[in-house]
């Protein structure tokens, strides 16, 4: 007995070095395709947009959860890039915002080509992992960033968005987040208002994923059950797992099993165990959960890498997905469920979108009526005018009769 201690602790360096071998070994194939990554706010944050500042180079960047060594290192194969803009650009400049960051993302792609390759399909991720490049894609993160206009959508889908978030930490005219849950915000739509529905619609026909991370519970169940196609929450996990708002409730992840949906889970902290710290195995925790509620092919990863100031120890940046892989492995997940974690799930999901899209059909056209429209700086070119004019001429009448009621009253 005496003489066999020590041989544990050597069996269990052997078999973490087996597990982190085979994940290894299913990644050079099967790439992660993550679905949430926030480097591009970093990039304005630090350096405003400015890619050829020398501390902007990506091969060195520091102070950063994202560089192309740590993805290299980490096997990302296919990255969805966030496209962000604060809610308070919302009825200001969110489109001239969101437009900047679009640009940033594509001048990265051009910037180190031998990294990254600018796709805007499934097709386009596979051909990058066949050429060994980062599949790079863009998610626009909150409705607001489309000014209540589904001719901006569609601009933006133009020019590359395959995901859109519907909302962000705040409500748009037509649909509400997730603060709405907590009390910190009021419902002003219960989950889509008639417009909101026309965005979904309109995802649908183009072919962009429809993103429920950050969404109020109501406009989850709203959208799951109107979408012609899967959708996906790009960076939220298991409510149950962890009580947070942010996180998605059974009943939301029976539901996402229906409609062969996809939840690819947050390494915030506060969202993986409700507190500042938290660890790799509670991430795994989440991976768990999801997959024994809604099924194997609706996990996937979304770290929101560089959008958080918190990340699990074990995985401080992106290079530490292998090790969350081999913890995987080590609770039994087989490998063909962890393929479709690491990016068969979402290629799934994605290629379903775009065969439920059908741009030969008419356009969603029907503006957000007038009176759902926020901000004192907007212009109405196109909207009835009647009620502004009706305003106007009894302004003009007042304005006309106080001399007449000035001298009434000193006769």
């Amino acid at each position: 007995m005496w003489t066999t201690w020590w041989l544990w602790p050597l069996v269990a360096v052997c078999t973490a070095d087996f597990f982190r071998e085979e994940a290894e070994r299913i990644m050079k194939d099967s790439p992660v395709i993550d679905g949430h990554n926030d480097l591009p706010w970093q990039l304005l944050s630090m350096f405003n947009n400015q890619l050829q500042d020398a501390r902007a180079n990506l091969t060195t960047l520091a102070d950063t959860h994202t560089n192309i060594p740590k993805l290299r290192a980490g096997f990302v194969g296919g990255q969805f890039w966030s496209v962000y803009t604060p809610c308070d650009t919302q009825d200001k400049d969110t489109v001239r915002r969101t437009l900047e960051q679009m640009d940033v993302v594509h001048r990265m792609c051009q910037m180190y080509p031998e990294t990254f390759l600018y796709v805007t399909s499934s097709a386009g991720i596979r051909q990058a992992f066949q050429e060994g490049k980062v599949a790079s894609l863009i998610g626009v993160e909150g409705g607001h960033s489309i000014d209540s206009s589904l001719g901006v959508l569609r601009a933006l889908y133009q020019l590359g968005m395959r995901y859109l978030t519907l909302t962000h930490n705040c409500n748009t005219p037509w649909a509400d987040n997730w603060l709405v849950d907590t009390g910190d915000s009021k419902p002003q739509s219960q989950g889509l208002s008639p417009f909101g529905q026309r965005v979904v619609k309109e995802l649908n026909r183009l072919g962009v994923l429809i993103d429920l991370a950050h969404v109020s519970v109501a406009t989850m169940k709203a959208t799951l059950q109107l979408s012609r196609a899967p959708v996906i929450f790009s960076h939220s996990s298991a409510y149950s797992v962890c009580a947070s708002r942010r996180n998605v409730p059974d009943d939301v992840l029976r539901l996402v099993k229906q409609t062969d949906s996809l939840v690819m889970v947050n390494f915030y902290n506060n969202y993986v165990s409700c507190t500042n710290k938290a660890n790799l195995s509670q991430v795994a925790d989440h991976l768990d959960h999801i997959k024994e509620v809604a099924g194997a092919r609706a996990v996937g990863f979304g770290g929101d890498f560089d959008g958080v100031s918190r990340v699990p120890e074990g995985l401080e940046d992106v290079s530490k997905y292998p090790d969350l892989i081999a913890e995987l492995l080590r609770r039994n997940w087989t490998e063909a469920e962890v393929r479709g974690a690491l990016a068969n799930n979402l290629l799934r999901v994605f290629e379903a979108v775009e065969q439920a899209s059908n741009l030969t059909q008419a356009p969603e056209e029907e503006p957000i009526p007038r009176d759902e429209l926020g901000g004192s700086c907007r212009t109405y070119y196109g909207y009835p005018s009647g009620a502004s004019s009706l305003h106007h001429q009894r302004g003009f009448l007042l304005a006309s009769l106080a001399p007449l009621v000035l001298c009434l009253c000193l006769l």
